[in-house]
């Protein structure tokens, strides 16, 4: 490839080889070549090669050798180099480098230029990638081109100056004078170069924006002005008047709540201004353009975040609920995020937007998660029933990352607002068939201990959980809860006299046979594998035809590899051996005497007899 081969021409034999080691050859030939004509005194086409190391720069290939030709080109006289070495410096200087520092008096010779078109690409190259010594040595400098008559030339000066602030926080008070003289520009650049540097200046330093109290009026005629005018096709964004100065004209959504809410109650004219202005942009801008969703989105934040009165909160709310019926899901994700964060505060009025809301459930993607957390929320005494159906919908579809925390979030509002115990009962069985295996720990035992406390429903519930073990045993809580309940309640299940539910008749054998099952499944664990032997233990107690068929059962696992099934297995023989005389008086329900206890909140640890008759050592 020739030296002398144009940025076009490279670009298409990059762009045509046909593999990545013929790429490198084409970039390395490419490269020797710039180097070469690089150490040249006279080159001619200096600007044209540091435009082809540009674009290897790109490309992700080493283009360090080219730091000291932007240095050069930078202090040529001619236009068209500078523009090219300050391009090149941008991309292949920073703050880091040793080199950065050489350019520091080319740049203030270019501040002071005649020409405004130098000043900016001096002012562009100091915002990219100056140093804190760089802006410490040209801060007057930035300072003095804030106070020039072109505006051009000061829009760029103050988004550098915002630049040099947060490198050098100090350097604020040197700016905040010029700062609040751009605020009766005509410019909107100016405008909005001035707002970014007062905001700027204000989250630095809260006394500051104390200082800064007198510019919010001008702020609010600067929006009102905006909001009022009439078309401008120079600042028309899709029918709406310059939305970038519209966005940054909400310094208030922006800059520290306390001290702001602080400075606009202090003037109740500016307060009465500013929602006066929001209300209108609230209710006039056009929300089916990005443009206009942008504008109501701050419009909204602004509404919330200086606690306006109730009627403009509602506003605000009704436009998030409008966003949420937006076909784009990124907008849709921001209304979620912004009303899960409202909905302590304004409970009714999100309220209002319920059913949007849970039909956001039905994305698939990322703001799904976000419905899940506001649905949650908004779940209450009234309207338990309606919201528990949609989210048990949702649970049994909901993605696999998302079943857990919608589990854990369906039981506590079941706990807190359930109408009743049997509803309560019935919503955690639910959840335990569809997602029982995504559930926390501690649901076995609060699901146990609720159905204890239930007196009423054990013929009931054993019932219903004796059907669900029979129908699926891949569900570790669910089948150790249903364990327990076979093993406490048997004589209930046995009896079939259920009022409550369809009568099943349920022999020894079945209950048995479903116990041994579990036992023997490879998909349960060592924790389920307990609950069922313990059960098949308790049931020794309860029937009368099949003791020995439960000895056998039980004697099976006394050489177990589990040590903690095996310990079982073993103790449960021994009661078998030693205290099987005891079995008719616990058999007996009048006898108090003896009785097979089982703490719930241990279901499958332990098993103590107590026999006021016959303890050992009396």
């Amino acid at each position: 490839m020739s030296p002398s081969v144009p940025l076009q021409e490279m670009i298409r034999a990059i762009r045509s080889a046909r593999t990545q080691c013929e790429e490198r050859g084409v970039i390395q030939r490419e490269c020797a070549a710039i180097r070469a004509q690089f150490r040249q005194a006279d080159n001619g086409g200096r600007s044209h090669n540091l435009a082809k190391l540009l674009y290897v720069h790109m490309l992700g290939y080493p283009a360090h050798f080219g730091q000291m030709e932007c240095v050069r080109m930078i202090a040529s006289p001619r236009y068209s180099e500078k523009r090219v070495g300050y391009l090149g410096a941008m991309m292949l200087l920073d703050e880091k480098q040793d080199a950065s520092l050489l350019i520091t008096n080319s740049i203030k010779n270019d501040l002071a230029h005649s020409n405004q078109y130098v000043q900016s690409l001096a002012l562009c190259t100091l915002a990219c990638m100056g140093s804190a010594e760089m802006c410490r040595d040209l801060a007057p400098e930035i300072d003095r081109l804030l106070r020039a008559s072109n505006s051009y030339i000061k829009k760029k000066a103050a988004l550098c100056a915002v630049h040099i602030v947060r490198k050098v926080h100090e350097l604020g008070e040197l700016f905040a004078p010029a700062a609040r003289s751009l605020l009766s520009e005509k410019n909107h650049g100016v405008l909005h170069g001035a707002v970014v540097l007062i905001i700027e200046l204000c989250e630095r330093n809260p006394e500051t924006l104390e200082r800064f109290r007198k510019t919010v009026p001008d702020l609010v005629q600067i929006m009102k002005g905006l909001v009022l005018s009439g078309y401008s096709p120079e600042h028309d964004v899709a029918g709406i008047s310059d939305p970038f100065l519209q966005v940054s004209t909400d310094p208030w959504a922006h800059i520290d709540k306390s001290y702001l809410c602080s400075i606009i109650k202090k003037t109740k004219k500016t307060c009465t201004n500013i929602r006066d202005i929001l209300s209108v942009v609230a209710t006039n801008t056009d929300s089916t353009k990005t443009v206009g969703n942008a504008v109501l989105y701050e419009t909204v934040l602004t509404v919330l975040d200086i606690k306006s009165e109730s009627g403009l909160r509602v506003l605000a709310v009704n436009i998030l609920g409008r966003f949420l019926l937006n076909n784009d899901r990124n907008i849709r994700y921001i209304a979620m995020t912004s009303l899960q964060k409202i909905v302590g505060t304004d409970h009714n009025a999100v309220q209002r937007h319920r059913g949007t809301i849970v039909d956001c459930l039905k994305d698939q993607d990322a703001s799904v998660n976000r419905a899940l957390e506001l649905s949650l929320a908004l779940v209450s005494a009234s309207n338990i029933r309606s919201m528990m159906k949609e989210l048990l919908l949702f649970l049994s579809s909901c993605p696999p990352e998302l079943r857990a925390h919608a589990a854990s979030g369906i039981f506590n509002a079941a706990e807190r607002y359930a109408p009743s115990q049997r509803w309560h009962i019935d919503t955690m069985l639910h959840v335990l068939i569809t997602a029982g295996g995504d559930v926390r720990d501690e649901t076995v035992p609060n699901l146990i201990q609720l159905i204890t406390n239930a007196s009423e429903l054990h013929c009931y519930t054993v019932h219903k959980l004796y059907r669900a073990l029979l129908a699926d045993i891949s569900q570790q809580s669910l089948v150790q809860v249903a364990c327990w309940c076979i093993g406490e309640y048997g004589d209930l299940l046995l009896r079939g006299d259920c009022q409550e539910t369809e009568p099943v008749q349920v022999t020894e054998d079945d209950a048995l046979d479903a116990l041994e099952t579990v036992l023997q499944s490879h998909m349960s664990s060592p924790a389920t594998r307990g609950f069922a032997l313990t059960a098949t233990m308790k049931l020794s107690t309860r029937i009368t035809d099949n003791v020995d068929r439960i000895r056998s059962i039980v004697s099976i696992y006394g050489s177990c590899i589990d040590v903690e099934l095996q310990q079982r297995a073993v103790e449960y023989n021994a009661l078998f051996k030693k205290y099987d005389h005891m079995r008719y008086a616990m058999k007996k329900s009048t006898c108090p005497q003896g009785e097979l206890l089982l703490p719930p909140q241990q279901p499958a640890n332990q098993v103590r007899y107590v026999d006021t008759k016959s303890r050992p050592g009396r």
